[in-house]
Parts: C-alpha cells; sequence; structure tokens
C-alpha cells in the first residue's frame, strides 16, 4: 500500500527582493543578496518551488546596549563599540550573510548622535565589509527621519534595506529610499490588516513592490512567540493565496528579541538550575529563529555566534533535501 502525500497549489507567489548593489549596479558590494520568490509555505518543497533560501543577518551597533549579554561581550570583546571592525568581524568570522546596523545611539533619550554621525557610522561599515547592509533605526520618528534621510543620501546607489516604517511615520523615510535607491522594512505591531494597511499606503505612493519587505513585529521564545508564529503563518498563507499586499518577505530580529529576556541572559549564579548563560542564550536564540523561519521568515537578523551557525546549518539541511520527499 502506497500513502501519497496530499498537496496544495498556489495561486500566489511571494516577491522576490534583492539587497545590495555591485559596481555594475552602481553600488560597492560584492555581491547581491535576493529573499522571497516562495510559492509554497516554508519547506514544502513537494508542493512549490523556493526560489531562494533564508539568509541570516549579524547586527553591529553605533552604541551596544547596556544589556547587551555578558556571554555575548566575550565573542566580541573590544569591537563591539567598533561598529565596522565588528562587522567584519561577523561576516570573516561567524558567517554573517549580511550585516545590520542598529542606530539606537541617534535616540535622544539613549546618546542623541546626530544624522551626520550615524551616515559616518554607515559608511564606515560599508568600507569594511562587501555583503549588503541593513541600517536599523528606533520609533522617535522627528529624529529617525532625519537620521535616514542623511543614511539613504550617503549611502545612495547601495540599495541598503532601511529598517524601517510604520503607519505613523512612512511617507519621509520612503520618499528618501525612492530618491536614492533603496530597499524598505515595512513594520507593524503584530496584525495582519495593519500589515496590509501599510504596505497598500506604500505602493500608492509608488514605492516599488520589489523593494519591500514586511516586519511582522516578533516577540522571542515564551514572550509571544506563538502569538507572532500564527500572525506570520496568516500573512504567508494570504500572500500564497493570491493577496498582493501581503505577499512579501518577512525579516524578523531573533537575536535582538531573545538577547533581552531574562532567561536568556540571567547570570548562572542567581540560577544555577538553568544552566550555562553562554548555552543558554544560544538555545533561546535557536529555538526562536527556527520557529519564526517555519512560520514564513526569510531574513534573520541574529546576534550569538553559536545560533548563527546552527540556524545556518539547518537552512542548508533542508534545502540540501529540497528534492527529497
Amino acid at each position: 500500500m502506497t500513502f501519497e502525500i496530499p498537496r496544495e497549489t498556489n495561486t500566489g507567489k511571494i516577491v522576490e527582493v534583492t539587497l545590495g548593489a555591485t559596481a555594475r549596479e552602481g553600488g560597492t558590494r560584492s555581491h547581491t543578496v535576493t529573499i522571497g520568490g516562495s510559492a509554497a509555505l516554508p519547506f514544502h518543497f513537494f508542493e512549490g518551488n523556493h526560489s531562494h533560501r533564508p539568509v541570516v543577518a549579524m547586527e553591529v551597533f553605533d552604541k551596544a546596549h547596556p544589556k547587551f549579554p555578558d556571554a555575548l561581550r566575550d565573542y566580541f570583546g573590544e569591537v563591539l563599540d567598533k561598529p565596522g571592525d565588528m562587522a567584519k568581524k561577523c561576516v570573516s568570522e561567524y558567517g554573517a550573510e549580511l550585516i545590520s546596523v542598529r542606530l539606537e545611539g541617534t535616540h535622544p533619550e539613549k546618546g542623541n548622535k546626530s544624522a551626520e554621525e550615524a551616515a559616518e557610522i554607515v559608511k564606515q561599515v560599508l568600507g569594511s565589509v562587501s555583503v549588503p547592509i541593513i541600517v536599523t533605526g528606533h520609533s522617535h520618528f522627528e529624529k529617525i527621519n532625519q537620521v535616514m534621510k542623511k543614511v539613504c543620501e550617503i549611502a545612495e546607489g547601495e540599495n541598503c534595506l532601511i529598517n524601517y516604517v510604520e503607519t505613523d511615520n512612512y511617507k519621509t523615510i520612503a520618499a528618501a529610499c525612492i530618491a536614492y535607491n533603496h530597499t524598505l522594512v515595512a513594520q507593524s505591531p503584530i496584525d495582519v490588516n495593519l500589515a496590509k494597511q501599510l504596505n497598500i499606503l506604500l505602493t500608492d505612493m509608488d514605492f516599488p513592490a520589489e523593494r519591500i519587505v514586511m516586519d511582522p513585529l516578533t516577540g522571542s521564545l515564551g514572550y509571544g512567540l506563538e502569538y507572532t508564529y500564527s500572525i506570520m503563518e496568516r500573512i504567508r498563507i494570504d500572500g500564497l493565496a493570491g493577496d498582493k499586499m501581503l505577499a512579501f518577505p518577512m525579516l524578523v530580529n531573533p537575536g535582538y528579541e531573545s538577547a533581552l529576556v531574562k532567561e536568556a541572559r540571567a547570570e548562572e549564579s542567581d540560577y544555577p538550575e538553568w544552566g550555562s548563560t553562554e548555552i543558554r542564550g544560544a538555545y533561546w536564540e535557536i529555538a526562536t529563529a527556527m520557529s519564526l523561519l517555519v512560520s514564513g521568515a526569510e531574513l534573520l537578523i541574529m546576534y550569538h555566534p553559536k545560533a548563527v551557525e546552527a540556524i545556518k546549518a539547518k537552512i542548508k539541511e533542508m534545502y540540501g533535501s529540497r528534492n527529497g520527499d
């Protein structure tokens, strides 16, 4: 007796988004990275084509978060405060496929670095590595608008992924991305309808669909992950069913989210029954990242080198078996 796996055929396809630009395309990157293109649910190779595998980015900082785990500080040492050098280490030693530059230090209450200082840091990272760059901001609208306008200008032609805009603050940054040829992250607060609404607003101002990446705003393991998972799953199912305003690749932040939770960073001396802080932190990020991968994430921004290694190996393993049953 044989059993045939039931197969579903989808009418939609996830938009392909290319990040970075080579010299031929007006940038300085050694190569580009393309995400999206799937015609089936994650890892459902038996139901449809997955044109591009998920990719893993690592993050560097204009100012390291005061709660950045000690176990992670040991991996980066003195380069933690040197974004260019840290980016180089992330790529050459830990295998980062993209670099995210988090500009948290430009927030008025967290350092108030100027737009010019932020642009100089991004310029420094662009000069240190040749992989595509993500530029990650914050939610202080007035300041981040100034910062991203300047960043977009100095990085003209590089096709950076500008991370992020939201429904109440998208026009200025989206206009800068159009003017200087960058791609954009549309972030929404764990809600399918709000995610769709923002994508409609962006395309209504003639922002190219092939330059939009969605961030459904994720939590980590134990901190709303199950709700995030269900929202991402609904977004992906609707996109594959033909809803063009939900058919965009998704970015998630398992590194940032996991690094800040108590269970992942609490000292072993305080909770000896929880085990090694270093291993616990890596496991927390791995569990979070794997859950988000199977719910539709195509671009993961991660922190822990061991977690990066594990997730990249698992992606390679899964895509290596794509021709199997």
